[in-house]
């Protein structure tokens, strides 16, 4: 008999139907010299520190750095787990070959591989890698069965990550709670999730530094349109109204008008991140959300495996392109203008060399009308299939007018666009909500000008503020951890960052989530803020290797290498875990200057931070103050704890009933100590 093993038992189900091993037993399918079993995820997980010695059992920070001579892994202690484990146990023992039927991916490889290992598994090993879970992928799949060696590199990268981010986790984030925790609070330190952290804290401390600062711009109309002065931002209004004064009689002459035609290629197909980006760009949705839509597509056969970070198709998929098109009827509107004449290849979407174990986001074909898929579900279906669509249409051809114009020596400059032919833009036509990418805010409809012409113009120095950096959205979070934390607007410079990246596009939805849960970020409508738990964490870390997004972007290729036998496992640990040494003894003799905030209660005690509050340092003796880190959903970081202790308010305002988003308020401290909203008016 031969053993299949899928990660999911609805899987399984599907796999066993077509292989047809159709006869159900308790944990596994059986028929034509087939047993098809299935794991729940991961069965298996690294050791605790106190399975290695009883030593590493209670937080001591004398036993840090806890270092294994050799690792682990166990089941995870649960009942359901340890009942499917044994039977793919005895399934092993008895069977002849055993096939791997895991997700095509580097976590897929390493829970089956982590079973089979704690199974004892000596049984030659194949592997199934279909990128769809359609009955003819699966059936394509398993007349091209690879041998299962072939995939080692990809366990060994996936044991070093998991061995990495326990070494990582486990002694960090015991050294900084032992060392600076308080009020029994715990700090979570991991190798992802803090150079994420560290990015969001960042740009917090940017806003909040940020002093605004005015400017004038001088702005004319001529002919209705309005041009702007070329040099930009004037620091004096006094200078801009000389200039107003000197222009507004004169005659405004167009100097220079071009037109050009120029083409805007199809946006590139969808990688994880990018369909996480665009959703919560259109629909608010999270990562982690977008994640769990995609992936319910893919197990319902309807899109392609969704944890990729190619935005690229293998020339091997061209051939399928029309009979994929054929088959989504419901966009038969769309589709046919394609199927009346070749299928364009173009190498901004087929690349071999761009594209290794899996290929972009792209719809199977299969009905989605045959599968009750809620409002969310078919957002991102429509997202995926629009775009896989629109790749194959003709580049929107576009005009693209530029005007000159001068009054005196003063020169102004106005642009527009106009659609020639839409192209690929056709297919977006009717989706609601979409918006026009990249398009320059200054462009405006033109009418015809020639050169030379004059006439009078309306001049008008227009006041500006400076802005504040922004803060994070999810889709810009997830952008700047694909690339380390620089901002890359361009699609293949991002291509060429992303081994740099921190995290891997299947992790970052959870390292995100994970911050959230632990209280380290909170999110306001749809901007990240980080708390002040967090805030308070990144400022203790003085490692740069820990915090570091570039840094740890370094880290990550050393992964991706691994996976490409480019690198060693082993060097990989050793480097870690003189990285772990180092940072232990580093910390160890850190010292800790905490601003000493007086109690405003007791006035002899000072502010310390406890789990989910500031409280004062008696509170042994009896003080009771606490002032809690939040306040009607907004995080109250180190700065404004000290503008409401020492000004009792806020410098800030913020929306505080979100029944009227119009209505702003400060937060204030109270006679009684207690938080309350100050309308404007009050503060």
């Amino acid at each position: 008999m031969k053993l299949c093993i899928a990660e999911k038992p609805s899987v399984a189900k599907d796999i066993a139907q077509i292989i047809g091993a159709t006869t159900r037993h308790d944990g596994y399918w059986e028929g034509n010299g087939y047993w098809v079993s299935w794991t729940f995820g991961h069965l298996c997980t690294l050791k605790e520190p106190a399975d290695y010695t009883p030593e590493w059992k209670a937080w001591n920070i004398n036993v840090i750095p806890m270092i294994p001579e050799n690792f682990g892994i166990k089941l995870i202690p649960n009942s359901g787990v340890k009942k499917q484990f044994d039977t793919i146990a005895r399934l092993v023992k008895d069977c002849e070959e055993v096939i791997n039927c895991g997700d095509a991916g580097q976590e897929g490889e390493l829970i089956q591989r982590w079973v089979l290992a704690k199974a004892k598994n000596d049984k030659p090993l194949k592997r199934l890698w279909i990128s769809s879970l359609t009955e003819e992928a699966i059936k394509e799949g398993f007349s091209n069965l690879k041998e299962g060696s072939k995939y080692d590199n990809l366990y060994a990268a996936g044991t070093a990550r998991a061995v990495g981010d326990w070494l990582l986790g486990m002694n960090a984030s015991r050294l900084y709670t032992l060392k600076f925790g308080a009020f029994k609070q715990v700090f979570s330190v991991g190798r992802v999730q803090t150079p994420t952290l560290a990015l969001i804290v960042q740009r917090q401390h940017e806003i909040d530094n940020f002093v605004s600062e005015t400017y004038f711009e001088i702005k004319t109309s001529y002919r209705d349109v309005v041009f702007a002065e070329t040099k930009g931002k004037i620091d004096q209004k006094e200078k801009g109204e000389e200039v107003i004064a000197a222009i507004k009689e004169e005659e405004f002459e167009v100097i220079s008008y071009t037109q050009k035609e120029g083409k805007e290629v199809p946006p590139s197909l969808f990688d994880l991140t990018s369909i996480q980006v665009e959703c919560n760009k259109k629909f608010g949705f999270t990562a982690e959300e977008t994640l769990n839509h995609v992936q319910h597509l893919y197990e319902q056969k309807l899109v392609t495996y969704p944890r990729v970070d190619t935005t690229y198709l293998p020339n091997d998929v061209y051939p399928k392109v029309k009979g994929i098109l054929e088959r989504l009827t419901a966009y038969a509107s769309f589709t046919s203008p394609l199927l009346g004449k070749k299928i364009k290849k173009s190498t901004k979407v087929f690349n071999d060399k761009k594209v290794t174990d899996h290929h972009a986001v792209i719809p199977t074909g299969e009905d989605p009308s045959k599968v009750g898929l809620n409002v969310q579900q078919k957002r991102v279906y429509d997202t995926i299939t629009r775009r896989f669509i629109a790749v194959f249409y003709p580049d929107c051809k576009v005009s693209n007018t530029v005007v000159i114009g001068q009054v005196l020596e003063y020169e102004f400059r106005a642009s527009g666009k106009q659609i020639l032919e839409p192209g690929w833009r056709e297919v977006y036509a009717s989706s609601k909500g979409e918006k026009e990418e990249n398009e320059d805010p200054e462009s405006q409809v033109m009418p015809v000008f020639e050169k030379g012409e004059k006439g009078p113009h309306t001049p008008e120095l227009q006041e500006k503020q400076t802005k504040a950096p922004s803060y994070y959205t999810e889709a810009s979070l997830l952008r700047a951890m694909e690339t380390a934390g620089k901002q890359v607007d361009d699609d293949e410079l991002r291509e060429l960052m992303k081994e740099n990246g921190i995290g891997r596009p299947s992790t970052r939805a959870n390292i995100i989530e994970k911050l959230f849960s632990r209280k380290y970020l909170v999110r306001q409508k749809k901007r990240i803020m980080a708390t002040a738990t967090g805030m308070e964490l990144i400022s203790l870390i003085q490692n740069d290797l820990l915090k570091s997004a570039e840094l740890t972007g370094v880290w990550e290729k050393k992964l991706r290498d691994i996976e490409h036998g480019k690198y060693g496992v082993q060097q990989f640990k050793e480097e870690l875990t003189q990285m772990v040494v180092e940072l232990t003894e580093q910390v160890k003799t850190q010292g800790y200057q905490e601003k000493k905030t007086p109690c405003p209660k007791c006035e002899v005690g000072h502010l310390i931070r406890g789990k989910n509050a500031w409280g004062c340092s008696d509170w042994k003796k009896g003080c009771k103050f606490t002032l809690p880190f939040e306040f009607k959903g907004i995080s109250i970081n180190d700065n404004e704890m000290e503008e409401l202790i020492y000004k009792k308010e806020t410098r800030y305002t913020y929306i505080l009933n979100k029944k009227k988003p119009k209505e702003v308020s400060k937060i204030g401290l109270d006679d009684k100590l207690k938080l309350v909203a100050l309308k404007a008016e009050e503060a």
